[in-house]
């Protein structure tokens, strides 16, 4: 494990033992977060799956509606009824935050509170079978919002589980071995300065005892 360009002195030792201390719990805090959001991933996962085997059959009823109604209708007229509309649909967003990701929140504004406004068209010259059609695509239209709004939030939380997931292996692979590898070695490099210190005083020490010695021989 490489270790970083420090001064070996105590002074480091003690700053990098204190940020060692802060990687440890902020990794703490990123592998709670991490599973956290695993866990409301899932969940939103398995609704998501619900929900779109719900929709893809209602489709293919919607489907089977103007099948039906173009079997019984000509395609000029079948062309010309669904050719304008009464009701207009638009799209309200907001955002709602989920372990810190801003996901999204879809619902329908309408342009007129008249449940009949969803047929383009009079009754005179059409079928009921078209009838059937739009009315089951009206229905329909919540569900495909909410799908859309829930593989967004897992798309944006995906991502987000993979972006703490590699903060989460950087700290617990890199970083904070590194932090003990560097304290280890400047420990090791104070040791090894305790030791020489010592070797030098223990010759210094030496050389004035005989120093001494040879003064009182002398005398």
């Amino acid at each position: 494990m490489d270790i970083m360009n420090v001064n070996p002195t105590r002074m480091q030792m003690t700053k990098l033992k204190r940020q060692l201390q802060t990687a440890k719990r902020g990794h703490k805090m990123l592998k709670d977060k991490r599973d956290e959001l695993m866990r409301r991933f899932i969940e939103l996962v398995q609704e998501n799956k619900k929900l779109r085997e719900k929709v893809e059959a209602e489709l293919e009823l919607c489907n089977a509606h103007f099948v039906n109604a173009s079997a019984v209708m000509n395609k000029k007229a079948l062309d010309s009824a669904m050719m304008s509309s009464k009701q207009q649909t638009g799209l309200d967003i907001t955002t709602k935050n989920i372990m810190s990701v801003d996901v999204p929140v879809f619902s329908t504004v309408t342009g007129s509170p008249d449940k009949g406004d969803i047929y383009p068209y009079g009754f005179a010259f059409t079928s009921f079978e078209l009838d059937d059609a739009v009315q089951s695509l009206e229905e329909l239209l919540p569900d495909m919002i909410k799908l859309a709004e829930m593989e967004k939030s897992c798309e944006l939380m995906s991502a987000e589980i993979e972006r703490t997931r590699r903060r989460v292996n950087s700290l617990e692979h890199v970083m904070i071995p590194r932090y003990e590898a560097t304290i280890k070695y400047i420990a090791m490099k104070l040791e090894e300065n305790d030791r020489s210190s010592r070797t030098r005083l223990m010759k210094v020490k030496d050389m004035l005892l005989e120093k001494a010695h040879h003064y009182s021989e002398r005398e």
